[in-house]
Parts: structure tokens; C-alpha cells; sequence
């Protein structure tokens, strides 16, 4: 069974967020600044992402036409346990990876902006540095070698994964997040022209994750292929 659930990484509305936004002293200038450059960010790159969705939605067929071509069937007699969900963690990497290659100096150029920015709000500010972060993360890693690690996987009966696995899921899964982050605590301090542009973000999001929610039938045939299962 796909199990949609570990391909999406649900976000809060934007909208629920700024309900829960807690009351706050006047905002400074710098961090009015600070919140109109995050939030012109942020929507630069889900708008950047949104008008490369349905390249990025074909990419996984490309990993698929690989492991057809080079390593059909690899995981054939393969268990069912904690080192085949691994190898599963290990294809989504790969999906993620290549479905956000279009639009990577969108990525690169948010988290220019984002990691420069700070508010008298510490918590905000630590928010912000942790969210970009993460894509830097997902931004600078190498595709897996999945082909070759399944290979391996059943070269030692099932019964160890390859150190190239353990490496890339331990980097990647802490990392793995959807485009697009707007924390409760910006709502103190935008203009109602910014929530405007929240509004709009908070759109091309939802349509981001559908394209997310989609790409589960690829992960699905890649799964079969290799006969690996999660």
C-alpha cells in the first residue's frame, strides 16, 4: 500500500498560523524590513516552484526509466522491515531532489535573503534560520546512488544497508520539508498589502503539495519496480 502520508509534508494554513499569532509590542523598523523581505521571498520562490510544477512532476519518471533500465527487481525476496523503509526514505530522496533541480537558484536565492534576516522576535528569527536551513540542506545534496545501493542491499542478503543509505536518510529526513513557510509570528508586524501576498503564497502552497500528493503514483512504481517494500 502507498502510504501518501510519508510523501507529503503537511503544512498549517497560513491562515490558522496568523489566528495563533500571540499579541506583540510595535514593531520595530528593522523588523517591518525584515518581514517584508521574507515575505517577498518566500512568495518568489513558491510562485518560481508553481510555474515549474509540471517539470517537476515528470522528474521521478526519470529515476523510474533508470531502475527499469539498470536495476529492475533488485530488492526481489527483500523483507518487509526497518532497512527497506530506509531504502524507501532513500526514493523519496531522490524524487525530492530531482523534481526541485528547475527551480534550485530560486531556492538558493531565498535562502540568500532569508538566512540575512533577524527580529527583536528571537523565536521568529530562529523559525526563519531553521526553515532555510533545511532547503540548504535539500539544495546541496547529491541524488543517491539507488540503483547501486538496492544492488548492494541484496549483495549481503537483506541484511545490512550500505553506508551510502544511512548517510544520505540521515541528512535528508531531518531536512525534508514542502516549499513555502510562513510562521504565526510575521502577522505582527506585515502591512495589509503583505497579506495580500500571504494570501496569494498560501494558493500557490496548496497547489505545490497537490503536485506533492500526485507524485505518490511515481514513488509507487518505483517501489514496484524494484520490488522494495516500505
Amino acid at each position: 500500500m502507498v502510504h501518501s502520508r510519508r510523501l507529503v509534508p503537511f503544512l498549517a494554513t497560513a491562515g490558522a498560523a496568523l489566528a495563533l499569532a500571540p499579541a506583540s509590542s510595535p514593531a520595530s523598523s528593522s523588523d517591518v524590513a525584515s518581514t517584508k523581505a521574507y515575505i517577498l521571498a518566500n512568495y518568489a520562490l513558491v510562485r518560481t516552484a508553481r510555474s515549474h510544477l509540471a517539470t517537476s512532476e515528470a522528474a521521478p519518471l526519470g529515476i523510474l526509466a533508470q531502475v527499469r533500465r539498470e536495476c529492475p527487481q533488485a530488492a526481489a525476496d527483500s523483507p518487509q522491515d526497518s532497512e527497506s523503509t530506509q531504502l524507501s526514505d532513500e526514493v523519496i530522496g531522490a524524487m525530492v531532489i530531482a523534481a526541485a533541480r528547475p527551480y534550485l537558484p530560486a531556492i538558493r536565492g531565498f535562502i540568500h535573503t532569508a538566512t540575512r534576516l533577524h527580529w527583536s522576535n528571537s523565536r521568529l528569527t530562529r523559525a526563519v534560520q531553521a526553515y532555510a536551513g533545511k532547503l540548504k540542506t535539500l539544495s546541496t545534496l547529491a541524488p543517491p546512488e539507488l540503483c547501486a545501493d538496492v544492488r548492494a542491499w541484496a549483495a549481503g542478503g537483506f541484511h545490512t544497508l550500505p553506508a551510502s543509505t544511512v548517510r544520505f536518510d540521515q541528512r535528508f529526513m531531518p531536512a525534508w520539508v514542502a516549499l513555502g513557510e510562513l510562521p504565526g509570528q510575521l502577522a505582527a508586524y506585515e502591512s495589509p498589502e503583505q497579506r495580500s501576498l500571504v494570501r496569494r503564497s498560501s494558493e500557490l502552497e496548496v497547489e505545490l503539495t497537490d503536485g506533492e500528493a500526485r507524485a505518490v503514483e511515481s514513488w509507487g512504481q518505483i517501489m514496484n519496480e524494484l520490488m522494495l517494500n516500505p
